[in-house]
């Protein structure tokens, strides 16, 4: 699911106050709603390829199974 080792990822810390605006997260396809503190995983050879995680989500991305996650909702 994410094709970047730790080593060639520069992670950022986003604070509630920085968050001014939602994001899907691509660990449990989940929305990050404005306000809310999570993670930036910036890989170091494609910035461009920046995502947004929830902190568990992004804690966990090793353990998860790619696909929808049990309680993301349909769409």
């Amino acid at each position: 699911m994410w094709p970047y080792p730790d080593d060639e990822v520069e992670v950022r810390r986003i604070q509630p106050y920085q968050a001014n605006k939602p994001y899907l997260c691509p660990g449990c396809q989940q929305d990050i709603p404005k306000g809310m503190g999570h993670v930036v995983a910036v890989p170091t050879a494609a910035p461009d390829e920046r995502r947004h995680w929830h902190h568990g989500c992004w804690e966990h991305r090793h353990r998860r199974r790619p696909g929808r996650s049990a309680r993301a909702p349909r769409r």
